[in-house]
């Protein structure tokens, strides 16, 4: 039996050596040097009593340190809950009301005070270094952390991550990866990293860089288009918002980006007006990697794949009807998904638990369907409707008729009150570079394809869609005015 997660990390550092894998303030971190962190990190936690199902806080963003201390808490064990920026006080605290112990590189930053014990990176990497392989100590039916989601409802639910299924997953074992995952890894030399690894995606993708022999480069602050170029990054991961701000800043004063070689688009679905537009600007380096926090990846589309489609997903996948019953092929449905490293539920939320995992399969909440080759299309959200004289019409299929059109990048659609329907279609429209869509032609367009119900009765050119703390388009704020 294969050594429980993090044994796997271990051994690619104790693998890469001499060989630098993390660049970080303009200096050199060799694998041997984070492997030396890691063991100091192990020591500093078990100094403090740290063991298996121990709750412990991260509130950290990038760097040499920071990966180590996170390593280290998994191979003791503990329960880790990791704390991302953004937050509201309420969210931070509902985050933290668990964790025994906090480990941050702010002592005064926030969320450093409350109950339990605070260790500093500083106190907890000047424990010594026995130059002993770390015994990992997790146990498989352990939590090993919570993933908290975007919160965009109101306090984020915490997704129990056991270490049993991080050990399955894929983005440390090579020869776990789906074909999509191994063209994207060998582009990974320079992979550039910001913000936090608490990030689900950041250290996922951060873990992949290393299995791929890559190099982990820190970004602070991460400014696009120039920290690529002084950091001589080939990858790193953007949201659809960050990728179109980079592409309009190329148009207007571009820098060069030869060496780039990937951008995963995380977070959101990426239009394909907005596809059209970076890679004409940035070329053939878009992957739209599609999960959630609940399953981690569910497919990934590489840019070989047509605009729209996100691939074949390499997972268990069926789509359903509104009864529960598989759909026939091509026909749209609900995504119920499995995956290898799938949360087994909400931390202490039966009822919501209940609603989303059942019998080993999550319920995405996504509409879309699978085409003849196996190629998955998403088409919206469950819950996204529009009730029009008491029939209810997805956003989704709307938005994207609307976000095909060449003079529109993105496009969003909520519902708004009506007199005489009840509720009725606002469409907010982005438009392409360079060009000023047609507001009636857009009206007319959706009327022939999707009926006159689905027309927007209002429509609203805007610069830029409004963003959660989490980086995902704000609809909420939409409908409010923005």
């Amino acid at each position: 039996m294969a050594e429980q997660f993090p044994g796997g990390v271990l051994d690619l550092l104790d693998a890469a050596g001499d060989r630098t894998v993390f660049e970080h303030a303009g200096q050199g971190v060799s694998g041997a040097r984070l492997l030396s962190m890691v063991r100091r990190a192990v020591n500093g936690l078990r100094r403090c009593g740290v063991g298996p199902g121990d709750g412990v806080a991260m509130l950290l963003g990038v760097g040499p340190r920071e990966f180590a201390a996170i390593i280290a808490a998994h191979v003791v064990g503990a329960r880790v809950v990791g704390v991302r920026p953004g937050l509201t006080g309420r969210q931070r605290e509902h985050l933290l009301r668990d964790a025994g112990v906090r480990v941050t590189d702010r002592p005064d930053g926030p969320g450093a005070r409350g109950p339990g014990t605070l260790l500093t990176l500083d106190s907890l990497l000047s424990a010594e270094d026995d130059g002993v392989r770390p015994r990992v100590l997790a146990r498989p039916e352990d939590v090993a952390r919570l993933l908290h989601t975007s919160g965009s409802t109101g306090v984020p639910k915490a997704c129990a991550q056991t270490y049993a299924a991080m050990t399955a997953g894929w983005a440390h074992r090579p020869d776990a990866w789906p074909p999509a995952v191994r063209r994207l890894a060998g582009r990974l030399d320079r992979f550039l990293v910001f913000g936090t690894l608490a990030s689900q995606v950041m250290m996922e993708y951060g873990l992949l860089a290393l299995a791929a022999g890559g190099t982990l480069v820190t970004a602070d602050p991460p400014d696009f288009p120039d920290a690529l170029v002084r950091h001589r990054a080939t990858a790193s991961v953007v949201t659809v918002a960050r990728l179109a701000k980079l592409v309009a800043d190329q148009r207007e004063s571009p820098v060069d980006l030869g060496g780039l070689r990937a951008l995963m688009v995380s977070g959101s679905p990426l239009e394909p007006g907005r596809l059209r537009e970076a890679v004409e600007v940035l070329g053939p380096v878009v992957f739209h990697g599609y999960g959630q926090t609940e399953t981690g990846m569910i497919s990934m589309a590489t840019p070989e794949e047509p605009a729209g489609s996100l691939g074949v997903p390499p997972v268990a996948l069926e789509i359903r009807d509104a009864s529960g019953r598989p759909v026939r092929q091509g026909t749209d449905g609900e995504l119920f998904v499995r995956t290898p490293s799938q949360s087994s539920c909400y931390w202490r939320e039966p009822a919501l638990t209940a609603e989303v995992f059942s019998g080993g399969w999550v319920r995405t909440r996504d509409l879309g369907h699978l085409d003849a080759s196996g190629r998955l299309w998403l088409t919206g959200r469950i819950r996204d409707v529009i009730i029009v004289n008491a029939n209810v019409y997805y956003a989704g299929p709307v938005e994207r008729l609307l976000a095909g059109h060449p003079a529109v990048a993105e496009a969003y659609v909520v519902a708004v009150p009506d007199d005489s329907t009840g509720e009725a279609v606002h469409a907010f429209v982005v438009p392409a570079a360079g060009h000023t869509p047609d507001l009636g032609e857009l009206r007319a367009l959706v009327a022939a394809h999707l009926g006159e119900a689905c027309a927007p009765t209002r429509l609203t050119l805007i610069g830029e869609v409004p963003l959660t703390a989490a980086g995902k388009p704000d609809k909420r704020r939409l409908a409010d005015g923005g």
